[in-house]
Order: C-alpha cells, then sequence, then structure tokens
C-alpha cells in the first residue's frame, strides 16, 4: 500500500506532495516553510528519505536544500541544473527505493526548463502516479518563457514532447500530479478540475490533441505577463535559500510608521479591502491577506525595499509572513497589529475613499471621469469598457503620472486588484473610487463594453 497527500499552496496556485509507504517517504517540491510537510509525515508515521525538485523554480523558493539537511534525507535536483550546493543529481532513467516495493523513476521532460524532470511513482513496478511538476498540467502545460527568450520556442516544442513521451510510456489510469497549475502564473493556460490522469489528458490537454506547430503558435500567442520577481526566484534556488525566520517582527508604533512613510517605505496594510476603504493609515498600500498576496505585493514592490504591516490581529500577520517567505521577502523591517486608529499619531486623522459597482459607475455617468482599467492585456483583450484608460496593475506604481487628470473610478475583473490600484491612486493623492464587483456586471449595468 502507498499513500500521496498533497500540500496545497493556495496563494501561489502550487501543490507539493509527500508520496510513500508504511515507514519512509519522499517529498516533492516542497514549500520554503516546509513544517507542513514534516507535519505530514508525523501524521503517517513515516520518515522522509528523499526531497526532489522537478527544476530549478521560478514562481517560490524553494524548501527542499533546507527540509534535506534537517531530516537527513537525500536532495535530488535534475542533473541539468546549475546549482551552487551538494545534490544527488539526477538524470533521465534513474531509480531511487521509496519503501517497500515502493520506487521513483525520474523522466526527463524538458519544456518547463531546459533541465525539468517528473517523476513516476510506481507500486510493485506499475506506474500509479506521475509528479510532472511545470510539465503536463491539467489541461495544459508549463509556461516556456521563463527562463530565456532565445530558448521559448524550442521549449515549447520540448513541452509538447515531453507531453507526448509521458502520455506513450504510462498507462491511462496513471494519476497526473502537477506542482502548477492552480492559478500559478507559471502555468500558460488556467487549468479547470482539481484532478486528472493520464487517459483524461490524452482527450483534454492541447499538447496532446493538437500538432505540435499548431500547439507552439497557440501556446505562444496565449502566454501572460510574467510576474517581476520571478527574476530572483530562479537565481535564489541555485544558490541555496536560507532557512526561514517566521518569528514576530519588531513592533512598530504610530510615529514609526510615519517615519516609515516618509522614508518613502512600503507600509502594507493586510485588512480586507472594504476595511481599508472605510480607514486606513494616510499613504499605505492594500494587499488583503486573503488575497494573492504573495503575488502581488512581490510583482510590485521595487525588490528589496523595505515593507512594514499592518494587520488586524497577530494570525493575520504571521500567515503573511508565511506567504511572503516563500517569494522571498524574508523579514518585514516592521509591522502592527490592531486597528487604524492606533496606526496613526493621537492628533491624526484617518484617510478613506469610497467604493461602488459598475452599476454605479452606469448610474454616475462616465462623462468628467477617469475610468481606470488594471486588468492584464489578455483579460481586457476580451472586452473592456469604452473610453477606459488601461494600466495593468503590476505597472501601475509606476505610471501613476499617466493617469489623467480627474476623479478616477478603477476596475479590474472583481474587485481584488482594484483595490490595491485605488490604495496606491489615494496614497499618491488622487480622488479615486473602487469598483468592487465582477466585470460581467459592466454590460449588464448599461455600460459600453467593446472588444479591440
Amino acid at each position: 500500500m502507498f499513500f500521496i497527500d498533497t500540500i496545497e499552496l493556495e496563494g501561489l496556485g502550487n501543490r507539493s506532495y509527500l508520496a510513500g509507504g508504511k515507514q519512509t517517504a519522499v517529498a516533492v517540491d516542497p514549500p520554503r516553510d516546509f513544517d507542513q510537510v514534516l507535519a505530514t509525515a508525523a501524521r503517517r508515521g513515516v520518515r522522509i528519505t528523499h526531497v526532489v525538485e522537478t527544476h530549478i523554480h521560478n514562481d517560490y523558493v524553494t524548501g527542499g536544500l533546507e527540509l534535506a539537511r534537517v531530516t537527513g534525507a537525500a536532495y535530488l535536483v535534475p542533473a541539468g541544473a546549475r546549482v551552487s550546493f551538494a545534490r544527488v543529481p539526477v538524470a533521465d532513467g534513474d531509480t531511487v527505493t521509496v519503501d517497500d516495493g515502493l520506487e521513483l523513476r525520474a523522466v526527463a521532460t524538458p519544456g518547463h526548463t531546459p533541465h525539468h524532470t517528473s517523476y513516476v511513482l510506481r507500486e510493485q513496478g506499475r506506474p500509479v502516479a506521475a509528479f510532472t511538476g511545470g510539465s503536463l498540467l491539467i489541461g495544459t502545460v508549463g509556461r516556456p518563457d521563463l527562463v530565456e527568450p532565445r530558448l521559448t520556442e524550442q521549449l515549447a516544442r520540448a513541452q509538447h514532447a515531453s507531453a507526448h513521451r509521458l502520455a506513450a510510456e504510462l498507462p491511462d489510469e496513471t494519476s497526473v500530479l502537477p506542482t502548477h497549475g492552480f492559478g500559478s502564473f507559471c502555468s500558460s493556460a488556467q487549468a479547470e478540475g482539481d484532478a486528472t490522469t493520464i487517459g483524461k489528458e490524452k482527450t483534454v490537454n492541447t499538447a496532446l490533441t493538437t500538432d505540435v506547430d499548431s500547439f507552439v503558435a497557440r501556446l505562444l500567442a496565449e502566454l501572460d505577463d510574467v510576474p517581476a520577481y520571478y527574476a530572483h526566484m530562479g537565481p535564489a534556488n541555485a544558490a541555496g535559500p536560507a532557512p526561514v525566520d517566521l518569528t514576530p517582527p519588531a513592533v512598530a508604533d504610530a510615529g514609526e510608521i510615519a517615519a516609515r512613510l516618509a522614508a518613502g517605505e512600503w507600509v502594507v496594510d493586510l485588512r480586507n479591502r472594504v476595511a481599508f476603504a472605510e480607514g486606513h493609515v494616510a499613504g499605505s498600500f492594500n494587499f488583503e491577506a486573503d488575497g494573492k498576496i504573495a503575488t502581488y505585493l512581490a510583482w510590485m514592490i521595487p525588490w528589496g525595499k523595505p515593507v512594514t504591516l499592518l494587520a488586524e490581529s497577530p494570525e493575520q500577520l504571521a500567515a503573511a509572513q508565511r506567504e511572503l517567505v516563500r517569494v522571498g521577502i524574508d523579514r518585514p523591517t516592521a509591522a502592527a497589529t490592531g486597528t487604524p486608529r492606533e496606526w496613526v499619531p493621537e492628533d491624526g486623522s484617518l484617510a478613506s475613499f469610497p467604493r461602488s459597482t459598475f452599476a454605479g459607475l452606469a448610474e454616475h455617468g462616465t462623462d468628467g471621469i477617469v475610468v481606470l482599467d488594471v486588468r492584464r492585456d489578455s483579460e481586457r483583450a476580451s472586452g473592456h469598457i469604452e473610453g477606459s484608460v488601461h494600466i495593468p496593475i503590476h505597472q501601475l506604481h509606476k505610471r501613476l503620472g499617466e493617469v489623467p487628470a480627474g476623479t478616477v473610478w478603477v476596475h479590474c475583473a472583481g474587485g481584488m486588484r482594484a483595490a490595491i490600484a485605488a490604495s496606491l491612486l489615494d496614497a499618491a493623492g488622487r480622488h479615486v473610487v473602487a469598483v468592487d464587483d465582477g466585470f460581467d456586471s459592466a454590460a449588464d449595468a448599461g455600460l459600453a463594453v467593446v472588444t479591440g
């Protein structure tokens, strides 16, 4: 008998796995905060003897090296990956014993990276699952453009070949267990569904249902923006990440918060967007702890800039810290918990701005105001409000000067990114209204939605 446990990393849209038998187990693509992996192993009563990486990750900092050190496990990394630490290099066809009757076989599946490797779990020689990392995902494949622009088309073709290799070599009932594809920007398209098999992928995955030229042309045409922080993840993983420190940051009082804002540092309010709009420290930015804080804060903040976190509770602060260490924002310089009234001097006042809906925008009318769309290019292409200004959210902090004069009604697809944008505009002294609504409501409200 064997088991496979999934560790969800919802904020980043990734999964990690622990697989094993009665006594020992292997961890696959573990997160930097690997205490969840240890807890899963403890519940199973197994010892982690191997830690494996499918590739040098571009979207998060791995916990693999430190997990292997802490557990004494062998650390398996694809042989083609250039790294600065000792590891067990893995080549195509290599096998390791995980437990009695249970083994892991390496299968070279280049495409997401040149060295990408999948691992097939076999019970008594029969394939039962494939840990496919950023190769074969649910209904799609990992994007091929994160390594080097000159290699993108070559890697796209390799993705097609790798998907076909897995489909040819594995039985239809083999479970496909990818690391990416659950909201991760490492996925070339957003996957639908929660589980899949080789047989199912043969019928729905474009890498397996279209010829290579058609597949590559479509894949390259649909590639979306790359989060800026990805440029720092690969080098950090290749160098060997340091252990994490999740202890609480230094406490900031109202005076220090004001001083950090005056110095141009980022002060980030983690509360929900409704509470932030109602009252917040002037100059602070709103990245909801329950949103994709790791992705969007890491994408937008100048890399290495000090950040102070404001949270409504120690638990909210701790959860945000955990999310941020996964993308290399290791230590907030300071933090405060409580209410915004505690974060400003006694004689100070709180800032606020109104919220509305697309129906509210239609009722107000678009004459004499700026409608700012902060969705990505691919989202806007499918339809946008006529006359709206377009600046994707991840570019807005560098392009605030391009927003025309006047009151700004800012929207995205659902409200989270509009709240971030509204906080940036509010901090810059602009009059702003945050549209907290689904974009599908725009046309229903009577607004002119056009394409092209």
